[in-house]
């Protein structure tokens, strides 16, 4: 008898892992695992990524959860862009008695 006989069993959903390794660092990502639900997520990542004591802070979430900006869109996403007019010093009058930086 094979895997594939019998019924079928639902796919856990997939959660990112990030680990923050020492008190004031950021959380980084570490990798991703599967599990049925955010406790036991938590467990797994926990047992995953900081077997040797390096982690001080798990943070695990639902891929399906999180946006990001693709690296493609680098360029147009964060440069400066001409309707932020606020971030050009051109915006405000500068007085006549302030000295040039």
């Amino acid at each position: 008898m094979s895997n594939t006989d019998g019924p079928a069993r639902p796919e856990w959903p997939l959660y990112e892992v990030f680990v923050r390794g020492k008190r004031g660092l950021n959380h980084v990502h570490v990798g991703s695992l599967h599990a049925p639900d955010d406790e036991m997520a938590l467990h797994n990542a926990r047992n995953l990524y900081t077997r040797r004591n390096e982690g001080v802070s798990i943070w695990v979430v639902l891929a399906q959860n999180i946006t990001a900006s693709s690296p493609d869109e680098k360029d147009p996403y964060f440069e400066p862009s001409g309707d932020k007019v606020y971030r050009h010093p051109t915006f405000y009058p500068i007085p006549e008695d302030v000295p040039h930086i």
